[in-house]
């Protein structure tokens, strides 16, 4: 489950809770990651596992404000726990973002 991110250096750090075993992507690359910046406009992101958190970046989005993923009317994303459990969907914000609520 989404527990937090940080952004520095126009990357996004996310923390997982149930990640203690790590976590994984089946098939390869991470997919279903979107970043926005303060124009709510969000772009396809990169991501990759480093230990027990995610970094997504997008060069287009050079100061990132908010991340979603498996955000889609059917999602297509890939990131598992050790115990092998899907990631659930989740939208989250800096909260240093200027960005008002959904």
């Amino acid at each position: 489950l989404f527990e937090s991110m940080s952004v520095e250096s126009g990357r996004v750090t996310l923390n997982f809770s149930h990640a203690d075993s790590g976590l994984g992507a089946p098939g390869g690359a991470l997919r279903g990651f979107e970043l926005a910046g303060a124009d709510t406009n969000f772009f396809p992101a990169t991501a990759e596992i480093i230990g027990k958190h995610v970094i997504v970046s997008n060069q287009a989005v050079p100061n990132p404000v908010a991340v979603r993923y498996g955000w889609a009317g059917m999602p297509d994303g890939n990131l598992l726990n050790g115990a092998g459990l899907p990631a659930s969907p989740f939208r989250a914000r800096c909260s240093l973002s200027p960005v008002q609520p959904d």
